[in-house]
């Protein structure tokens, strides 16, 4: 098994054979703790005006997402998963548009043999689910801010599940110092930015809290992502 390492909207552009692509702070973050809290599914879209669009076509109940962090008008809402962490999404589904996560996926989505939307809160499933399908080549792509600035967060997200496909143990503790060190975490203790909470932080590097991987399938047309429970 060949594993590649991408960063980026142009690394997503590039991504062949099964695709993991990785946002933690905040998109694939926000999706998976949609998905636990019921979400049946989400869609995942490019552009706000697609996301309202679809929610008035009635594909989806709810729109969620961000431009320049903050959640568009008329939308339900941001981006932040602490926002969403105690509510009932049951039976519905969301449209999710952000800067970077959802724009990597929508790249990558016609190429990928297979495509997930990974963050650290989901790595080990992912990583089952990579491996089950036995691929010959696996391309995991940080997309960092906005697609177009490498972030320590993704960029140790993604070396961590290529250790762990590897078969090394990887080291949850080193990755959380690491990203506690750096200057992404800065942001959310911004009191001028407040639509970023703290909380969004502790949350995104809660490794492994799910037991799911969140993959990705064209449905009708549409990149549409739901959980999968790899053995």
């Amino acid at each position: 098994m060949e594993i590649s390492v991408h960063s980026l909207l142009e690394g997503a552009k590039g991504a062949t054979g099964t695709v993991a692509v990785i946002d933690v702070f905040r998109a694939f973050t926000t999706a998976a703790i949609a998905l636990a809290n019921g979400a049946t599914g989400i869609v995942m879209v490019r552009t706000v005006e697609e996301a309202l669009a679809l929610r008035e076509a009635g594909i989806g109940q709810i729109c969620m997402g961000e431009v320049r962090g903050r959640a568009p008008d008329g939308f339900d809402f941001g981006n932040s998963p602490f926002e969403i962490s105690s509510v009932d999404f049951s039976s519905q589904t969301i449209i999710q548009r952000t800067s970077a996560g959802t724009q990597g996926i929508v790249e990558a989505a016609t190429k990928a043999d297979r495509l997930y939307a990974a963050s650290l809160v989901t790595a080990e499933a992912t990583v089952r689910a990579l491996l089950s399908g036995s691929p010959d080549h696996v391309s995991l792509v940080a997309m960092g801010d906005n697609g177009i600035k490498r972030t320590d967060e993704d960029e140790l997200c993604a070396i961590h599940i290529r250790n762990r496909l590897e078969g090394r143990p990887g080291d949850a503790d080193a990755i959380r110092r690491l990203i506690l060190a750096g200057g992404e975490v800065r942001r959310f203790h911004d009191p001028a930015r407040p639509y970023l909470h703290r909380e969004d932080v502790d949350t995104a590097l809660d490794i492994d809290r799910y037991d799911f991987a969140v993959r990705v399938e064209f449905e009708d047309g549409l990149p549409v992502a739901r959980m999968e429970r790899p053995a």
